[in-house]
């Protein structure tokens, strides 16, 4: 009995550092722009602001906490990446939430030379690590994925434990 017990516990912990959160703006809501600093893609070495750059176009938003950065994560975007293009004007802004700005703007021209997107902006928050206030992200989750259609959030993910086993998903999300 105790052994079913400590079992079930285990189980029960594991697939709660594994389960999604809560994370990103209101769906159905308009969303509300941010500057980002542009390092890698069409407005890169600029501050910009990716919403109203965007505009009604499909648009997948991921915010990476850079503390919780992955080879897995790495595999989502790539995967992600992948699959956007089938959707015409459709495009992922990877936006790095960090409080070492600096070292991300080193590090993502990096990022880019081995993942190699195409359809993909790699972009750095300038603000709070927590990433923009008015997005409600949630910082136990390692990406916060925002799907936007004419300007409104349409689905949004807290994954905890992110990998490109959920690419389907948010894929469904944004056709």
């Amino acid at each position: 009995m105790v052994r079913t017990l400590c079992l079930l516990s285990l189980v029960w912990s594991c697939s709660a550092a594994f389960a999604d959160v809560t994370s990103g703006p209101e769906v159905g809501k308009a969303v509300e722009g941010f500057p980002v600093e542009a390092v890698v893609g069409e407005s890169a070495g600029q501050t910009v602001d990716p919403v109203a750059a965007r505009g009604t176009k499909t648009t997948v938003y991921a915010l990476v906490s850079s503390d919780k950065w992955s080879r897995p994560c790495a595999r989502f975007l790539k995967k992600l990446d992948g699959e956007i293009g089938s959707v015409t004007d459709a495009k992922v802004v990877a936006v790095w939430l960090t409080a070492d700005v600096r070292a991300a703007k080193d590090y993502l021209p990096k990022a880019q030379q081995s993942l190699s997107f195409t359809k993909t902006d790699l972009t750095v928050f300038p603000g709070d690590a927590a990433g923009p206030g008015t997005w409600g992200v949630n910082t136990d989750a390692d990406v916060t994925v925002v799907v936007v259609k004419d300007g409104k959030a349409t689905a949004t993910f807290g994954f905890v434990s992110v990998n490109d086993t959920v690419v389907e998903q948010v894929m469904q999300a944004v056709k």
